[in-house]
């Protein structure tokens, strides 16, 4: 492993999302090529990590900066796990919003430990409508 770079805004494509997605072994639609063109597109802040030119993580967030984040993807390559990768991006992301918007995320129940290390409080009044597919 190489000097890790964060690169904010990077144009990354479907392509390397969706693998940096299944060396995460995070759960998302990895074979819906156009679904993660517009993940991509509508994204307000995407922070990536980088080895060299290998895409090793990623951060993508929605957001008004003004108010509130949606940190809606987290995503580091497993090979690349526990080397303060995931905590950078989200320090990154935070770098971006300032300090006036909360940065809000859902977290899969396998991450539930993680978020607290990395600065993240628990907050139990949220809701949700789920998505259809």
């Amino acid at each position: 492993m190489g000097e890790i770079h964060y690169r904010k805004n990077k144009k990354i494509t479907a392509n390397q999302l969706a693998e940096v997605f299944r060396a995460s072994d995070i759960r998302r639609p990895v074979e819906d090529k156009p679904r993660l063109e517009k993940m991509l597109k509508h994204a307000d802040i995407l922070v990536t990590a980088w080895d060299g030119e290998k895409l090793i993580g990623v951060a993508r967030a929605l957001t008004d900066y003004s108010y509130c984040c949606y940190l809606s993807d987290l995503a580091v390559d497993q090979g690349y796990q526990h080397k303060g990768i995931g905590k950078q991006l989200v320090n990154e992301v935070e770098m971006e919003i300032g300090e006036e918007a909360a940065l809000i995320l859902l977290a899969s129940p396998t991450a539930m430990d993680y978020y607290p290390k990395i600065g993240f409080n628990q907050i139990e009044n949220g809701y949700m409508i789920p998505r259809k597919r």
